[in-house]
């Protein structure tokens, strides 16, 4: 019965280290198609980052955030990629519901709490 367990726990854990490790890995992938159209892009221009402008819309709404990736928006596209960087609160979310699947509450509780605590600190961000 314990070496079920065990098993059980490094499927689990190989599962979580697959999850994360694609995110990651797609995020940079996205990240970096999305710098390299925009410095495509740019044609030789010279850009100049002493003054910081905001940039017009409504990109902090995903819908409008792939409207604008379909349109060409270079800068969109990194943005998605730093979106996908949420990976690892993914992962926690994965853990808790791993966690009471295998009917271990008191590592589903922690990893609630840690999700609690994510999920708020993203709010106030």
């Amino acid at each position: 019965m314990a070496m079920l367990k065990t098993d059980q726990s490094h499927q689990t854990t190989d599962f979580l280290a697959r999850v994360l490790r694609i995110g990651v890995l797609t995020a940079a992938g996205v990240i970096i198609a999305g710098g390299v159209a925009y410095l495509a892009k740019q044609d030789g221009e010279q850009t100049h980052y002493q003054h910081f402008e905001a940039p017009q819309g409504e990109s902090n709404q995903i819908r409008t955030l792939f409207s604008e990736i379909e349109h060409g928006h270079s800068r969109s596209l990194i943005q998605l990629g730093l979106l996908l960087i949420a990976t690892p609160v993914a992962r926690v979310v994965f853990s808790v519901l791993l966690f009471l699947r295998a009917g271990d509450r008191l590592y589903a509780v922690i990893a609630a709490i840690v999700l609690a605590v994510l999920t708020l600190s993203l709010a106030h961000a």
